[in-house]
């Protein structure tokens, strides 16, 4: 762990949230001892509920690396990543990272993930919201397409 890297991820946080960019929270994308990407919270500026500050710093690393994958790279983020932002993290294929507010701090201020948490471990069948399949047969041959194509870009 490198602390100049998270004080870089907090700096961020609060320079942003004080001149009302969005919330408090900054992420830095690190790869061989250089940031490579960064973001903070722009989901109220940006009218995107997806712009959390660890989606946007990978998009940036992404786009400054041009590659959709950044398995040589860590975040680090001023709070424990939601969800969403995990699984970004995941898909990403970041090696690691680090964080420093927790989640029970961000519930603390109002930013409270725990229902998405328990939503997620729930069968599809018992969350609040409803998702209904359809035109899986039509959908599928795109999906058995995908599986034989030789000219594709594996992921």
């Amino acid at each position: 762990m490198n602390s100049d890297f998270m004080r870089e991820a907090i700096r961020i946080s609060t320079e942003k949230m004080r001149v009302n960019q969005g919330g408090p929270f900054g992420a830095v994308i690190v790869r061989d001892g250089t940031v490579v990407g960064r973001g903070w919270n722009q989901v109220t500026t940006s009218n995107d509920p997806t712009a959390h500050a660890e989606v946007v710093a990978i998009r940036d690393a992404c786009k400054n690396l041009k590659t959709f994958k950044l398995d040589e790279c860590e975040i680090y983020t001023s709070c424990e990543p939601c969800p969403m932002c995990l699984a970004a993290i995941y898909w990403s294929r970041l090696k690691g990272g680090y964080y420093a507010n927790t989640r029970k701090d961000a519930a603390d201020i109002g930013f409270d993930d725990d229902f998405l948490y328990t939503q997620i471990g729930l069968p599809l069948g018992e969350r609040t919201l409803v998702l209904e399949q359809c035109l899986h047969d039509e959908a599928l041959k795109t999906f058995l397409e995908w599986k034989t194509k030789l000219d594709k870009t594996p992921y």
